[in-house]
């Protein structure tokens, strides 16, 4: 246990946030991004950019990282802890940092507060660790991707945790209060409780289990199972009041497996009870026995859940084309490509979201947008740069902009780099070195060329007046 060393945070300058950003966004397509890269999407100079990267780097928010064919820098997660930081200042969410209060397997998790003094939780998912590598093949956070940094896929299971909570919460489920997300980080309502883990005497056992087993069947009846319930991830406070955490590996009940999880999540609070307060109990219930009353899992798209079955739900209970449903229809149609599947999953998880706070843009990405170090050669290309600017705009969690609301496949598609884009900045600085190296070739040739005269001249005096 201790404190996210966050002291630094206020000592950043603007062109730092602009430098880490840009090594974030160079991550979405290298591994290790090149310095020269770096200062392309930052929009600063080569040398600036390196003494901001090797003072981020002696700070640990970025790595070096070289071998014989490729050097660069990646970011690392006290980086990623900072930008999403940044952004929750700027949206006034956060005001100070506290303690650790829990860590686990894959995310750590700290006592914040705003500026009123209100506490909240900040959880930062930090999958990748030693102990628990095995992420990718147990959940499905890639869909149809094969490689994918842990970075990203920690900021995959924030986003697709705060889409189940806000879901639930939306329904009536015992589940911390979501206030905002961005990038790796889900801040919630902190609740006044201790793990089930930690409690060894309960006043009516019978009843808590009666409790758990109703939840967990309620839970199916919205077609969707935890996964993980068990003793950990079940909060009790001085009433013995149930409130459930933890939900990044929910699954659909239309799972493969679905039957295997559902019996799990029952067989663990059973054996719990058995072994902490000697209550067994004969009833429990089946899989089978859920009878569907809810579709959650197909509005956040749920590990398991198809458009197919999305539509064969849609007329089963009678809502079809009569309704206009979204998922019926058209959107089968229109999700055939991987990357469109993709990003309508996202941008499901995103309108799920979408209620929870007012998000405001993020200072990081207007910092991309302005350049107050280009030489005269830079001034040509300004108008150009604001036109694409326009569009490239990192990391948006929300659906929210200066001038108004704005679409939430709008937000969410701006969350991704276009690849064009950036090829084009490169390509423009690339041509912009080899004018100047043209210009400079030249005129060195011209000088060489009348120095070589001039001697061939003095030489050819020389040799006159030795003849006479």
């Amino acid at each position: 246990m201790g404190k996210l060393q966050v002291t630094l945070l206020r000592y950043l300058t603007k062109d730092d946030f602009r430098v880490l950003t840009a090594v974030e966004m160079g991550m979405k397509n290298h591994e290790i991004v090149p310095p020269s890269l770096v200062a392309s999407i930052a929009s600063l100079r080569a040398g600036g950019c390196i003494k901001i990267l090797k003072e981020l780097s002696r700070h640990n928010l970025v790595s070096w990282e070289h071998g014989k064919r490729y050097e660069g820098y990646r970011l690392t997660y006290l980086g990623y802890d900072y930008l999403a930081l940044k952004a929750f200042s700027s949206r006034s969410v956060l005001h100070s940092v506290g303690n650790q209060i829990g860590v686990g397997k894959e995310s750590d998790i700290y006592i914040v507060a705003d500026e009123s003094g209100q506490q909240f939780c900040l959880k930062l998912h930090r999958l990748g660790r030693t102990s628990f590598r095995k992420l990718k093949e147990k959940r499905d956070y890639l869909r149809h991707r094969k490689n994918a940094s842990w970075l990203y896929l920690s900021r995959l299971a924030a986003m697709k945790e705060f889409a189940f909570m806000k879901a639930l919460y939306d329904n009536g489920f015992p589940v911390p209060r979501p206030v905002d997300f961005n990038r790796h980080c889900v801040v919630m309502e902190l609740v006044n409780g201790y793990p089930l883990q930690q409690v060894h005497h309960l006043e009516d056992a019978p009843g808590l289990y009666s409790d758990l087993m109703n939840l967990i069947v309620r839970l199916g009846e919205y077609g969707l199972i935890h996964g993980d319930f068990n003793e950990f991830n079940i909060m009790l406070d001085e009433k013995d009041k149930v409130t459930v955490i933890d939900f990044p590996q929910m699954i659909s009940t239309s799972h493969s497996n679905a039957e295997w999880y559902f019996d799990r999540d029952v067989q663990c609070i059973r054996d719990f009870m058995r072994r902490r307060f000697s209550y067994e109990s004969e009833r429990y219930p089946k899989l089978e026995d859920v009878v569907r009353r809810g579709s959650l899992d197909v509005q956040i798209f749920a590990s398991g859940f198809t458009k197919d079955l999305a539509k064969s739900l849609d007329e089963a209970l009678g809502l079809g084309e009569e309704e206009g449903d979204p998922d019926s229809g058209e959107s089968s149609e229109t999700g055939s490509g991987e990357e469109e599947e993709e990003e309508e999953e996202v941008a499901s998880s995103a309108a799920a979201t979408a209620e929870a706070a007012e998000i405001v843009e993020e200072p990081t990405a207007n910092d991309v947008d302005s350049n107050d170090d280009d030489d005269d050669d830079d001034d040509d290309d300004d108008d150009d740069s604001k036109a694409e600017n326009a569009f490239f705009r990192p990391h948006r969690d929300a659906a929210a902009s200066r001038g108004g609301d704005v679409a939430i496949d709008d937000s969410v598609m701006r969350t991704r780099m276009d690849a064009a884009l950036m090829r084009h900045r490169v390509r423009r600085d690339l041509e912009k070195r080899a004018k100047a190296k043209t210009h400079t070739t030249g005129k060195t040739k011209r000088e060489a060329k009348q120095k070589t005269e001039k001697r061939r001249g003095q030489r050819d005096a020389i040799k006159s007046l030795q003849d006479f």
